[in-house]
């Protein structure tokens, strides 16, 4: 049995926080659609410059202990998840049975590659 290591929970904390700042980077400005197109894309540059900083060691951090399929995995199984409560909470948008459906699949995708 493995235990559980630095190496194994701070890339994850880390990429949950990268998640954060590139969700915001990406569709936080979908809340001002007012604002001049130039501006947002700075602001979402400048958003993403802290996801890099977090993102870049995570990677480093975990390919200790994770193969660069299963840091893939876990990034895209963090992203849907912080997207869920981002469109629900930011966006006011609903999540749909087919929302539910689809990122249920995913996390077949991922337990499927944790398991090779």
């Amino acid at each position: 049995m493995t235990s559980i290591t630095p190496a194994h929970v701070y890339p994850i904390l880390m990429l949950i926080a990268s998640n954060v700042f590139m969700t915001f980077a990406w569709y936080g400005h979908l809340a001002y659609k007012q604002k001049a197109l130039w501006l947002v894309v700075l602001a979402s540059w400048i958003i993403a410059f802290f996801e890099y900083c977090l993102a870049v060691p995570a990677n480093r951090i975990g390919s200790a202990v994770y193969s660069a399929a299963e840091l893939k995995t876990i990034q895209e199984v963090i992203t849907f998840s912080v997207f869920i409560v981002f469109s629900v909470f930011w966006l006011k948008e609903a999540i749909t049975l087919q929302h539910v459906i689809g990122f249920a699949v995913i996390v077949v995708g991922a337990t499927i590659v944790f398991r090779a």
